[in-house]
């Protein structure tokens, strides 16, 4: 069969069983119905689930950083711990651009 007397078959057909004007009974009810029962979304444990499964890794990065940071400490001569101040390096590192340009503010 041809795709040209197929598609005027199901035409035919079409026109000759037209849409029905009115509604099936008990439409609206069965509809309400459908929507009341969908569960609705509760935002706040979704928000409590992501940010107990951030809380982890969070806890995991302070961890490191805090042995990194105790691991760190130097011995001077006098047998003194000696930690590196970060601020320092920091602050030169930001403002290497500034400077390099020639300006100020």
């Amino acid at each position: 069969m041809k795709v040209e007397q197929l598609r005027q078959k199901l035409l035919d057909a079409a026109r000759a069983n037209p849409p029905v004007d009115r509604v099936p009974y008990a439409f609206e009810k069965r509809i309400t119905a459908l929507l009341t029962a969908l569960p609705v979304p509760d935002l706040w444990t979704q928000w409590s689930r992501a940010l107990w499964r951030a809380a982890v890794p969070c806890v995991v990065v302070m961890l490191v950083l805090g042995a990194v940071s105790f691991f760190n400490s130097k011995t001077n001569a006098n047998g003194k711990t000696v930690t590196e101040e970060f601020s320092p390096d920091f602050e030169q590192t930001m403002l290497a651009a500034v400077e390099q340009s020639g300006g100020g503010w």
